[in-house]
């Protein structure tokens, strides 16, 4: 997944590529979906309770094909990061997610979905209204999507907060977006109660695309500009806009029953590379 497009030249630590996952001006799901897709139309609220506006997705057309579009918005500047808080969905957010993926399996859309959280929103309020049970939820209703299903790791990829827009058939990082277990410096709290020692988590947690597309986690990594994507969004979205074209193509050519398999193979394989070469 090259395509001529300029890439950073020096080789980056995992604590740089975390660095540049968090930078404020990284592109975010709406300068995605602005650049990539037309005739977007946003869908608000779950249905049930109020509308979590970290969570963003609606219908658009893809080349002139009608498709879904998903993803975590954390704000552009600090009033909007605020009203998204940061990114982290509560479980209305996920809700909304699963409604509006619900629709676009009713209706035979491909689901296009952009991660970018450093994990779901862990208030108490979020855990009584049910965040552990919305984040299976998710799980449970992508695993068993009979539309393509592309996911695309953009930024940050956090805990389940992100594995909840993450189970499709296709699952691509951009090169220097992470995607883990926690955050490292959650990880350095917990293992050596220091969270100072967030930059030597980053080596030990394995979570850079390079680490992962090696233990079969995602199937392929999209290059960034020198410096990160923030540097250069217009060529990003340009090699990002070619790469989902060929996926969506691919697996539009498979069956319901077979996008589902496909699915099902793939996740309950991860890990078996680790395994093989004495990882784990």
């Amino acid at each position: 997944m090259s395509d001529n497009l300029p890439v950073t030249v020096d080789v980056l630590t995992a604590a740089q590529r975390v660095a540049i996952a968090r930078h404020p001006g990284r592109p975010g799901v709406a300068q995605i979906i602005d650049a990539l897709f037309t005739d977007f139309f946003e869908q608000r609220g779950d249905l049930s309770s109020t509308d979590d506006p970290s969570i963003m997705g609606g219908i658009a057309l893809f080349h002139g094909r009608p498709v879904t579009v998903l993803g975590n918005r954390k704000g552009s500047d600090i009033e909007e990061r605020v009203a998204c808080n940061f990114g982290m969905a509560s479980p209305e957010g996920y809700r909304k997610a699963q409604r509006i993926m619900r629709a676009a399996e009713k209706f035979g859309r491909p689901i296009f979905t952009f991660v970018d959280t450093s994990g779901a929103y862990p208030g108490m309020e979020a855990e009584e209204h049910g965040q552990g049970e919305a984040i299976a939820r998710s799980i449970e209703l992508m695993s068993s999507l009979t539309v393509p299903v592309i996911c695309v790791i953009c930024g940050e990829g956090g805990s389940g907060g992100a594995l909840a827009l993450a189970v499709g058939n296709r699952v691509i990082m951009l090169e220097n977006a992470v995607y883990s277990v926690l955050s490292p410096e959650g990880f350095a709290s917990i293992l050596w109660k220091d969270s100072s020692r967030a930059d030597e988590a980053c080596e030990v947690m394995k979570l850079t695309a390079d680490d992962l597309l090696e233990l079969g986690v995602i199937d392929g990594i999209i290059p960034e500009p020198a410096g990160g994507a923030h540097e250069n969004p217009a060529a990003l979205f340009q090699i990002l806009d070619t790469q989902l074209s060929r996926e969506l193509e691919t697996l539009s050519k498979m069956s319901p029953t077979a996008l589902v398999n496909d699915r099902y193979r793939k996740f309950r394989a991860m890990g078996a590379t680790a395994v093989k070469r004495g990882r784990i």
